[in-house]
């Protein structure tokens, strides 16, 4: 009896012990089926307010106006509070400044608006170096300045209202009056200042102040509206390496540097460029420079220090004088002023090697000739009529240069041209 009891009461031990560690299983079962079920739904419930919150933003977004944002943000560009809109390609003609502030104006804007021209050159400083609008007053440039465009700031927004793109023309380093005032910024011999057979003096590229002092002209015309900053004769006096041993003048910041007389002007006239690329970037406007044709085909000018590379790269449009009556027998070429679309064509060929070279290379927008040369010929010169100029278009946009600026030193230009020859 006792084993059989003792043997019972084992078995009942054995039972209980057997059925607490099952309870123990069904308890952790049971949280196990509790977090099963209770985690996706909460995790559903997580995701459906998920859900909701997108579909809030989705919804918000959806409600948003578009926002305008300009092109360019006034906060970090100037503002000149005139619009102009860049056209298909610039077909611009030169305007001096007393045309631009006198009677003559409009029939220049008769001509543009009526054929397929659609830009302007105007004249804000001069070859002699005046300016030809009146600064404000106790303005430094005061004294150099004549009335010729009496309001200028209405001349331009009579452009922006008539879609005419303005840009202004700015002789740099040909500067009778300052050179006259400022002898230490020009060249000069036996104590004078030094001026080439047309009376005209220079101011020299050397100088800093020089600069400054014309990238501050660039600055107000920007402020006026004017959208692309043209500079001209940014170059020493032409056959300057015949003189630069004979005329007093300082070398600036240049002095002691080892280049040879060319190179050195090569790096000052491009650092000009440099400068006033880096000056005008605020203002939002184009930087252009007017430069010799030939350039193009040489390594650099001896005696002017013009890169047509190294000027190119420093610019957005680089303007290259071509007129057929200012070169020599080139290309060969007899008489260049005779045959004006043989002479462009050759010389397109050459520019787009160049620029082809070229990791961002500028627009080419050249100057193209509508006058006659009579000093190049002993008998009737060649006239430059409606064919001559079309010859000089046609070679240029066969180039693959859609862009051109036509000169006439007195405005006086052809009608019933064709601007756009192939079209």
């Amino acid at each position: 009896m006792i084993q059989l009891y003792n043997r019972g009461k084992y078995n009942i031990g054995s039972l209980i012990s057997k059925m607490g560690e099952i309870r123990q299983k069904l308890i952790y079962f049971t949280l196990f089926l509790v977090l099963l079920f209770l985690i996706p739904a909460q995790m559903e419930a997580a995701s459906e307010d998920e859900v909701k919150m997108v579909k809030m933003h989705e919804s918000r977004i959806t409600n948003l106006q578009p926002l305008m944002v300009p092109e360019k943000i006034s906060r970090f560009y100037y503002d000149s509070g005139l619009e102009f809109t860049y056209p298909d390609a610039v077909r611009g003609i030169y305007v001096t400044g007393p045309v631009a502030g006198g009677s003559r104006f409009q029939e220049i804007l008769d001509l543009v608006e009526n054929t397929d021209l659609n830009a302007m050159v105007i004249d804000v400083k001069e070859d002699n170096g005046n300016l030809t609008f009146r600064p404000e007053e106790g303005s430094p440039y005061e004294e150099f300045a004549h009335n010729y465009i009496s309001e200028p700031r209405e001349m331009l927004e009579l452009l922006e209202e008539k879609g005419i793109y303005p840009i202004a023309r700015i002789v740099v380093f040909k500067d009778t009056l300052l050179a006259e005032k400022r002898p230490d910024l020009s060249f000069t011999k036996d104590g004078q200042v030094w001026k080439n057979g047309r009376q005209e003096a220079f101011v020299s590229p050397y100088q800093k102040e020089v600069w400054e002092y014309n990238v501050e002209i660039a600055k107000m015309a920007a402020e006026l509206g004017f959208q692309d900053i043209q500079f001209d004769y940014v170059r020493f006096p032409e056959g300057f390496e015949k003189r630069d041993e004979i005329l007093t003048y300082s070398e600036g910041d240049y002095a002691n540097s080892d280049l040879n007389g060319i190179k050195k002007r090569v790096e000052a006239v491009t650092d000009f460029v440099k400068y006033a690329k880096s000056e005008l970037e605020y203002y939002d406007v184009d930087v252009s420079v007017d430069i010799f044709g030939y350039s193009a085909t040489i390594e650099e000018t001896p005696g002017i220090g013009q890169n047509f590379t190294k000027i190119s790269e420093n610019v957005d449009v680089i303007s290259s004088m071509i007129y057929p009556s200012h070169w020599t027998a080139y290309f060969g070429i007899d008489f260049p002023d005779k045959e004006p679309y043989r002479l462009v064509t050759e010389y397109s060929k050459v520019e787009n090697e160049v620029l082809g070279k070229l990791e961002n290379p500028p627009t080419s927008r050249p100057w193209i000739q509508d006058f006659e040369a009579p000093w190049l010929y002993t008998g009737p010169a060649t006239e430059y009529g409606i064919a001559e100029v079309e010859a000089q278009i046609k070679a240029l946009n066969e180039n693959g240069i859609e862009e051109f600026l036509i000169w006439n030193p007195v405005n006086r230009y052809t009608p019933g041209v064709d601007y756009t020859p192939l079209d």
